[in-house]
C-alpha cells in the first residue's frame, strides 16, 4: 500500500516526508497516454503536492501550478491530506527534437511562475502564494517556494526513473523542512550529510529502498521519530456530470444555442482523468435553459 511516510527530528526542529510513489505516477501516465518529459514534470510535481499535502491537516488540500513559455505550457498537481492525487498537462504527448543530455525538464517548461494554492474546509477562498520558477525541475522551485513564503529552509528531492520505452519503472521524493528556532549545529550537519552523501531519490528506490531510505541519509546523526500517517495515496479525480455541465455553460449561450440547432450530442472529456461524459441533444438545451435562469438571478 502506497503511503507518505512522515518523521520529525526528536527536538521538534525538523520535520520531513518520504513516498515510494512509483504505483500513482504509473497511473497518471496511462491516463494521459504522457510521454517521457511530460511524465517526468508532471510525476515530479504530484510527489511534491503529495509531501506538502501531508504536513497539512485533514480535509486541507494544495495545488502546485507551474506556468512557463514552454512547449510544455503548464504543469498542475493537487493533493489532500488524505493522499487523495491528480495532476495534468494540456501537453502530456510534447517529445523535444532530441533526448540527448536526457530530458531537459527545464527547458520543456521554461521560465515563468509557480503559484500555490492552500485549501482548508471552511474557507472560501484558497491561500495563494506565487514566485518565480527558479530551475523548472519542480522540486527546487517548491523548495524556493517555501522559503520566500513560508520562511521555512528546506531541501526537496524528487525523482522518476523511466525504463527505455519512457515507461515509469521508479517515481518518489522526500522533503526535510527545518523549521525556526533550530539550532546552527544541526543545520550544519544536514548540510554536511547532503554534500557528502549527494542522496539520489531514483538510485535508492531502484535498489529496493523504502521511503524510510530516502530521509535516512540527510537526517544521520541527528535522532527522529515516525509519525503515524494512515492514508492511502490514490489517484483520485471528483469529477462527475453535475460539474462537466457547469463548466459546458463556459462555451456561451451562442456556443450552446448552435449545438441545438445542429442537434449535435457534446462528448467532454475530463482533462484529469480522461473519463468521458456524453450529453444528449435534450440535456444541452437543459443546460442552455440553467444557463438564462442563473442569468435573471
Amino acid at each position: 500500500m502506497t503511503k507518505v511516510q512522515r518523521f520529525v527530528s526528536n527536538d521538534l526542529t525538523i520535520r520531513a516526508a518520504a513516498i515510494d510513489a512509483t504505483e500513482v505516477v504509473s497511473e497518471m501516465q496511462k491516463l494521459h497516454n504522457a510521454f517521457p518529459v511530460a511524465t517526468s514534470g508532471v510525476g515530479k510535481a504530484m510527489v511534491g503536492a503529495l509531501l506538502l499535502a501531508a504536513q497539512l491537516k485533514d480535509k486541507q488540500q494544495v495545488g502546485l501550478l507551474f506556468r512557463g513559455n514552454g512547449p510544455l505550457k503548464s504543469i498542475y498537481a493537487e493533493a489532500d491530506f488524505e493522499g487523495h492525487v491528480r495532476a495534468y498537462t494540456p501537453s502530456p504527448q510534447y517529445q523535444p527534437e532530441s533526448y540527448e543530455g536526457g530530458l531537459n525538464l527545464a527547458k520543456a517548461l521554461g521560465s515563468g511562475t509557480l503559484t500555490v494554492a492552500r485549501h482548508t474546509p471552511f474557507q472560501k477562498q484558497p491561500f495563494n502564494g506565487m514566485v518565480e520558477i527558479v530551475s523548472g525541475e519542480i522540486g527546487e522551485d517548491i523548495a524556493h517556494y517555501l522559503h520566500q513564503s513560508d520562511q521555512i529552509r528546506s531541501i526537496v528531492a524528487l525523482g522518476i526513473f523511466l525504463d527505455q520505452n519512457g515507461k515509469v519503472l521508479k517515481a518518489g521524493g522526500t522533503i526535510i523542512e527545518v523549521m525556526p528556532g533550530v539550532e546552527a549545529s544541526v543545520v550544519e550537519l544536514l548540510q554536511k550529510n547532503t554534500d557528502s552523501k549527494k542522496p539520489s531519490v531514483s538510485k535508492i528506490l531502484r535498489g529496493g529502498g523504502l521511503p524510510i531510505d530516502l530521509v535516512q541519509p540527510y537526517l544521520e546523526g541527528i535522532p527522529y521519530t515516525q509519525l503515524e500517517h494512515n492514508y492511502k495515496v490514490a489517484y483520485f479525480c471528483p469529477c462527475n456530470e453535475e460539474r462537466v455541465a457547469a463548466a459546458l455553460q463556459v462555451l456561451g449561450a451562442a456556443d450552446l444555442q448552435d449545438m441545438i440547432d445542429k442537434n449535435e450530442e457534446p462528448e467532454v472529456i475530463c482533462q484529469m482523468c480522461g473519463k468521458p461524459y456524453h450529453f444528449k441533444a435534450a440535456q444541452v438545451v437543459e443546460i442552455r435553459n440553467q444557463m438564462h435562469k442563473n442569468s435573471l438571478h
